[in-house]
């Protein structure tokens, strides 16, 4: 399958028309040709955020995101967020691809109160939410991590499915 991955600085939803910024087999550069969506964070610098866009089911597009993720988080000043927003993004990134059969986009902004959000929007209808899991069970953990990781964490509608987010602040010196 060809591969809709992209990986950007400062964008909105994806173009589906534009040429991927991202080769199969490294790690993405970021590109800094697009304008700033200000309807979402009027706090956010537009050279700290970070849009991807992952056609369905391509779960192996999830390693290069986490790579990006934590060398933005990194030239943004703040690698102590890396390994828990890794791990968030990741899990919210798979639910999205594995459960809606649709692809998914990744919005990831730094604040200039340093509190990143992650938003892993998808056209799924069904709403997430932790569920009980039994010791032996092989899955169903995801929400439950981010529920406990993060600082802030929810789901909301949206015309074309549903974006679920978290927030993560990062320490202050």
């Amino acid at each position: 399958m060809e591969s809709q991955r992209r990986f950007g600085a400062g964008t909105g939803l994806p173009d589906h028309n534009r040429k991927s910024d991202l080769d199969r087999d490294h790690a993405p550069d970021l590109d800094r040709d697009h304008a700033p969506d200000h309807d979402h964070a009027p706090d956010h610098d537009p050279e700290r955020s970070l849009h991807a866009a992952f056609a369905p089911a391509e779960l192996a597009a999830i390693a290069p995101l986490r790579a990006a993720l934590r060398a933005a988080l990194i030239r943004w000043g703040v690698p102590e967020l890396a390994d828990t927003a890794e791990l968030l993004a990741s899990e919210l990134l798979a639910n999205a691809l594995q459960h809606t059969g649709a692809g998914a986009v990744l919005d990831a902004r730094l604040g200039t109160d340093l509190r990143l959000r992650v938003e892993v929007g998808d056209g799924g209808t069904r709403l997430p939410r932790p569920r009980p899991v039994t010791e032996t069970a092989t899955s169903g953990r995801g929400l439950l991590l981010v529920e406990v990781l993060a600082d802030d964490w929810g789901v909301r509608r949206h015309a074309d499915g549903k974006i679920t987010w978290f927030e993560l602040a990062a320490p202050h010196p």
